[in-house]
């Protein structure tokens, strides 16, 4: 099969889905993943024909899982283009404990933010380079700067560390790494504070996204900082 392949993990809602429905009208095949099997499996029936897309259940700390879904997508498909590590947490936090999720939910923010998109770069980087393929991964606006008490915003500047170490191992293997940060996008999980706030709609990154897979093979658009017009930070 010739027809390029685009993986995205959190692909059930928010910029993941939007994702999704740009490249299959762009018409790629598709590899979706997310731990919500409802939403994940309609949004595949929505897209396109079955023979065109995998929905997989995956947890993205899952090493097990994410190797074994490249695995199986190699064997059927026959090749891997495109990566967005997409999936990620969010809670409030506070350091001082004035509100926001207690300590025992943290441990999920940090494994989904900063362990999940490791793995899923090491599971899908081989296949990438059998195809001199592109890797994606969502970072934020909110870790290009100290906002504080907020832990979320230290696992996106974890994600711009990890982006840039992944690109440094790449040179000379033909693979591009993109690092998208987007401003406060419209997922329906905005924090109460912050849903008054300028937002994004999940589309308007998903564009982003097809505009940095798009180029010739030869431009690696490396970053990408796009956040609704007056946000302040």
């Amino acid at each position: 099969m010739t027809d390029k392949v685009f993986l995205i993990t959190g692909a059930s809602r928010g910029i993941g889905a939007a994702v999704a429905r740009r490249a299959a009208a762009a018409g790629y095949r598709l590899v979706l993943t997310a731990r919500s099997p409802g939403p994940l499996h309609a949004l595949a029936a929505e897209l396109t024909s079955e023979d065109r897309v995998i929905a997989r259940t995956v947890d993205v700390t899952d090493w097990t899982a994410l190797s074994g879904l490249v695995a199986d997508v190699e064997r059927t498909w026959g090749r891997l283009d495109v990566v967005l590590a997409n999936a990620g947490a969010s809670v409030v936090t506070s350091f001082l404990g004035d509100g926001g999720a207690p300590p025992e939910e943290w441990r999920d923010l940090v494994l989904t933010n900063v362990y999940g998109p490791a793995l899923t770069a090491r599971a899908t980087i081989p296949a990438l380079r059998r195809t001199s393929g592109h890797l994606l991964l969502t970072g934020s606006a909110a870790g290009r700067g100290i906002r504080p008490g907020n832990l979320y915003a230290a696992t996106k500047w974890a994600v711009t560390g990890l982006a840039q170490a992944i690109r440094a191992e790449l040179v000379g293997t033909g693979i591009r790494v993109t690092l998208l940060q987007p401003g406060l996008v419209d997922t329906g999980a905005i924090p109460e504070h912050r849903r008054g706030d300028p937002k994004l709609d999940p589309d308007d990154v998903a564009a982003a996204v097809l505009y940095a897979v798009g180029q010739p093979p030869h431009v690696d658009v490396n970053e990408i900082i796009v956040r609704p017009i007056g946000q302040q930070n």
